[in-house]
């Protein structure tokens, strides 16, 4: 995804006793649409917005879309390192051209509320051993980093009315949203995300998506993204490709580009604008997680030392 995410596995296996979740710098989803799997650490607050403008044009209905779309998402850890809220709007303004009339429309076009969490973490508990004596063995190929780790996301769509959520969408006005989410860290600065999701379920326009995004982190401040996403309904398909850059400002602060193109036209559909991502983590606390292992020796040492002392106290003569 990010390169957040590149710098994350980096400081991961670097050390024997890992601190889940909160990295060094910020991990935004940024500029993909794409969820990670990793949280934003316990306590950490972060905000990601973006502004795009929108140009959609149908063949078949000689129709034509021209506007702006504002999209923010507030994310925030608790109860637990590996547990996040994720909050998201997306607010769109546009014009809607017909060959009877023009019609300037504005509204929520996406309200979702919902919870991510990690499952599973294949670099918990993990130690990459280094051979100070032979490069070649220290850059072999990994097996490793095809196991990706592996989060859940279940959340609600809020459909309010407006010109873009209209009957028969609002049958009910929360729809529930699931989600299964991998991410691969692999070698040279590659991270490969999948997203697999059920979206406006108990709805009419209950789909079947998906999205896939492979990020390569260029050097400690800049990363690049293509992604592809696709939607399966019975009210519309489509496949939608992307590609962008971010840009690393301070350790808690990112901007970025992107652009998106769809394969069809009806409708053809195209976007592309800018983002920032903002985080705060002055309540943060390191979590220390130790393997079992480390907890055994640990359990084994106590009791060393505690036998230790008590055969050093001097016993009185009778």
């Amino acid at each position: 995804m990010k390169l957040q995410s590149v710098l994350l596995i980096a400081f991961l296996i670097s050390v024997p006793k890992l601190f889940s979740q909160h990295t060094d710098i910020i991990n935004s989803n940024r500029p993909s649409e794409s969820m990670s799997a990793f949280a934003v650490g316990k306590k950490v607050i972060q905000v990601e917005s973006g502004f795009s403008f929108l140009k959609e044009k149908h063949n078949l209905l000689d129709t034509k879309t021209n506007g702006f779309i504002v999209d923010v998402a507030g994310r925030y850890g608790f109860f637990k390192e590996q547990l996040e809220f994720i909050a998201e709007i997306g607010y769109q303004n546009d014009k809607f051209t017909t060959s009877d009339e023009v019609l300037k429309r504005s509204g929520l076009r996406t309200s979702n509320l919902g919870f991510k969490y990690l499952v599973y973490d294949p670099f918990k508990n993990q130690k990459e051993k280094i051979n100070v004596y032979s490069w070649k063995a220290n850059h072999k190929f990994n097996w490793k980093q095809f196991i990706p780790a592996l989060s859940v996301y279940g959340g609600a769509n809020l459909n309010f009315t407006n010109a873009y959520n209209s009957e028969p969408d609002n049958i009910s006005i929360i729809s529930p949203k699931v989600m299964l989410i991998t991410q691969n860290i692999f070698g040279n600065g590659y991270v490969f995300i999948t997203n697999i999701y059920m979206d406006k379920i108990s709805t009419p326009r209950v789909s079947l998506n998906y999205l896939v995004t492979l990020t390569k982190g260029i050097n400690d401040k800049w990363s690049v993204f293509f992604e592809n996403k696709g939607i399966k309904s019975d009210y519309y398909a489509d496949g939608i490709f992307s590609g962008g850059a971010a840009y690393l400002l301070t350790d808690d602060l990112q901007i970025d580009v992107s652009f998106s193109k769809n394969y069809k036209n009806t409708p053809s559909v195209m976007y592309g604008g800018f983002g920032i991502s903002w985080r705060s983590d002055t309540n943060y606390k390191d979590v220390l997680i130790r393997s079992g292992k480390e907890d055994k020796k640990d359990k084994k040492g106590k009791d060393k030392d505690k036998k230790k002392r008590l055969d050093e106290v001097p016993v009185e003569n009778p």
